[in-house]
């Protein structure tokens, strides 16, 4: 082959490998622009695009007089990036000393020392997220940017600070486990109204999409947010926060002084179901009682003598019984096959009326009657209980409620002893809402209600729900088995094993109960002792029923164990409370008060917490409205109610004072950086410098008074 030859050769390969190249790549262009085009545009947003979540404010939750029992305030994490890079060496070296020195002084949680070992540590290994200090305050957090360093901000002091909120109760232990939480775990638990209302809570979540730029530097794509944050819903419960203070402290006292192991009240309004108080008492080894379960929604156990209203009902409604029928109860006691009962009088009653037999709660006495009408028609007997509607769940929308346990005839567990044992209140379970719910229904005429822990929803003040009674039963009984039933609950208190709940002002209508507890695989008895639950539950007035109340204590072990004894204090504590604040005033009082508050003047803007005090003590109705953003509040009044909406106080712009009372106005002004000159007394009508207006530290801003 001459030279040419191979020489053309060559260059032809070349260029025949060329082509196919150029042809491969632009093979290449056409399939990832048109086939994979979609993929790889998406895959480019997902790298230079993200969405930043702003997560919306969760609303409080509120008792039924708007006082806050729950809401969130901002905590800060304060991290530092100590690397090479962001800090100077000679900056470090120079202010490490003193910049150790503040945070000693004030977190006085580490000597200046230990601060400075670990900054010199953190320095070494150059970190750049530095833990300083978790769960810090907005008064420390601004403290904390004038330290050394630390005032150079992000870029050259390193500072890096994210928020958090965190959810407080203000009021501590009180209705803890009512108003429940939020866990952030991954299994998430829901506690509580925390937990039922979640989603009116936590609102609506803000996405703003970024974009990453030159620089490694992200900027939102659009001005406005694609998805706007919504905050949360506030939640007005029907507790009272007054009540529950006192239902929790006179529980505690008796649990002390009984030494019990744990323990529950509940106070339900009768016509609406409105839960107005419900505490859960739990004594732990040091003798502290705190709120760790919530028993009155949660423990289903034999209620023991509070249940022979409805054993004693049912026969009643059928038509077997009435209230002057006897009795024989012989010496107290009676056997069922190898079960022997006991009253608690070991000489027992002998021959005694119905009624009587329920006021000294005689276990021979009911178990004697049921068994003698239902031998034989146990189906009627538990069909009439079913009927009251003991063996339904209330279907609370706080979670854990406790499943009520009525067997039925037929049933693995039924016996020839169950019969005469669940005449009073034993082999059957339910939780002390439930036996509440069923007393308040015969307080209620025989409407039965669905308890209820929140009034209403709003947002920013105004209602956006608002929750009705549901009626569980119109009608659980006649009205001649109701009337019994009343006659029956009032004699206890006036006759019976109650008679120390008796007082001349009001009458209170019961039923007292001293249950044995079973554990299980040992029975009721272990280790030669019993322990035991006592209970009380009843409604008040008697003649005129506004309120239901349950307590009961669980092993109480200081030798008293007796239902009037231990849980009766506890029921007239919180009867003589509610009845001296509100059933016992009448109307030429109310009529006193509302001309006091009529003639009372207007209140004027200030400290929210002392204006709180000052309503409260003065018994002047009030709502906050809107979220608590601030500590200082606007007075407004409606009607006979004061409305206090937050006013806000801007760093470095002069305040507005008016309508404030000198304190708080002299206070606020000085606080600015500013003096003020005062004329008169009263609240301010007006101010030299104009509110909003950029402040010039020392100016003198004149305050003029309402009054000369």
């Amino acid at each position: 082959m001459s030279l040419k030859k191979d020489i053309t050769w060559r260059v032809g390969l070349v260029y025949v490998i060329m082509l196919l190249g150029a042809m491969a790549i632009v093979a290449r262009i056409v399939f990832l622009q048109f086939v994979q085009g979609a993929k790889w545009i998406e895959k480019e947003k997902n790298i230079s695009l993200k969405d930043i979540r702003i997560e919306p404010n969760r609303g409080d939750i509120l008792d039924c007089k708007g006082r806050i029992l729950a809401t969130s305030i901002p905590f800060y994490e304060i991290r530092m990036d100590v690397s090479h890079a962001t800090i100077s060496e000679d900056l470090f070296r120079e202010k490490i000393d003193s910049l150790a020195f503040c945070l000693s002084r004030l977190f006085k949680d580490k000597p200046k020392s230990t601060y400075k070992k670990e900054l010199w540590d953190a320095r070494i290994k150059d970190k750049r997220y530095f833990l300083i200090k978790s769960k810090v305050n907005y008064n420390d957090l601004k403290q904390i940017k004038t330290f050394p360093i630390i005032k150079l901000g992000k870029n050259k002091g390193g500072l890096i600070v994210s928020q958090d909120n965190m959810r407080i109760q203000p009021h501590l232990t009180l209705a803890s486990r009512t108003i429940g939480y939020i866990s952030k775990s991954e299994s998430g638990s829901l506690v509580g109204l925390e937990g039922a209302f979640n989603d009116d809570l936590t609102g609506v979540t803000g996405i703003k999409i970024m974009q990453k730029i030159a620089g490694n530097i992200w900027m939102p794509v659009n001005d406005e947010n694609e998805v706007e944050p919504k905050d949360g819903c506030d939640i007005v419960s029907t507790i009272d926060i007054s009540l529950q203070d006192v239902a929790e402290n006179a529980l505690r006292r008796q649990l002390l002084k009984h030494n019990a192991h744990h323990g529950t009240a509940i106070v339900m309004e009768v016509k609406t179901g409105e839960i107005k108080a419900i505490t859960n008492l739990e004594q732990d080894s040091n003798g502290c009682c705190r709120e760790l379960y919530n028993y009155a929604i949660g423990e289903s156990t034999e209620p023991g003598s509070t249940f022979k209203l409805p054993s004693l009902m049912a026969a009643m409604e059928d038509g077997y019984i009435t209230l002057n029928d006897t009795v024989d109860t012989g010496h107290g006691s009676i056997c069922f096959y190898d079960k022997t009962i006991y009253d608690s009088d070991k000489k027992g009653y002998g021959i005694i009326s119905l009624q009587h037999v329920f006021e000294v709660s005689s276990n021979v006495g009911v178990s004697k009657v049921i068994t003698k009408y239902y031998t034989g028609r146990e189906k009627k007997f538990i069909d009439r209980l079913y009927n009251f509607g003991l063996n339904k769940k209330l279907n609370l929308e706080i979670k854990g409620e406790g499943s009520p346990d009525i067997k039925y005839p037929g049933d693995k567990l039924w016996s020839g002893i169950s019969l005469p044992m669940m005449s009073h209140g034993y082999e059957v379970k339910m939780t002390p809402l439930q036996i509440l719910t069923f007393y308040n229904a015969v307080a209620n005429e025989g409407k039965m209600v669905k308890p209820r822990f929140v009034k209403e929803i709003r947002f920013y003040g105004n209602i956006v729900k608002k929750e009705e009674i549901e009626v569980l039963n119109p009608s659980i009984c006649s009205s001649a088995t109701l009337k019994m039933a009343k006659r029956m609950l009032e004699g206890v208190v006036e006759n019976g094993t109650a008679k120390n709940l008796k007082n001349n002002r009001y009458k209170i209508a019961g039923k007292t109960g001293t249950a044995q507890i079973a554990k299980q695989g040992t029975g009721y008895r272990t280790e030669a002792k019993i322990s035991y639950q006592a209970s009380f539950c009843g409604y008040f007035p008697a003649d005129n029923p506004k309120y239901s109340c349950i307590v009961v204590v669980n092993a109480p072990s200081n030798g008293v164990y007796y239902g009037n004894l231990v849980a009766g204090p506890v029921f007239k504590e919180i009867a003589d409370k509610v009845y001296a604040t509100t059933i016992g005033i009448d109307d030429s009082t109310l009529e006193g008060r509302r001309k006091l508050k009529a003639s009372t003047p207007a209140v004027k803007n200030g400290h929210y917490e002392k204006l709180k005090e000052a309503l409260d003590d003065l018994g002047i109705p009030f709502v906050f409205q809107g979220k608590k953003t601030s500590e200082w509040v606007i007075s407004s009044r409606d009607s006979l109610t004061e409305k206090l909406t937050p006013k806000k106080i801007i760093e470095n712009l002069v305040p507005d004072v008016t309508g404030m009372g000198i304190q708080d106005a002299l206070y606020i002004i000085e606080n600015a950086g500013l003096r003020a000159t005062v004329k008169g007394y009263g609240k301010v009508i007006s101010q030299s410098v104009v509110a909003g207006t950029k402040v010039t530290k020392g100016e003198c801003v004149y305050l003029k008074m309402s009054s000369n």
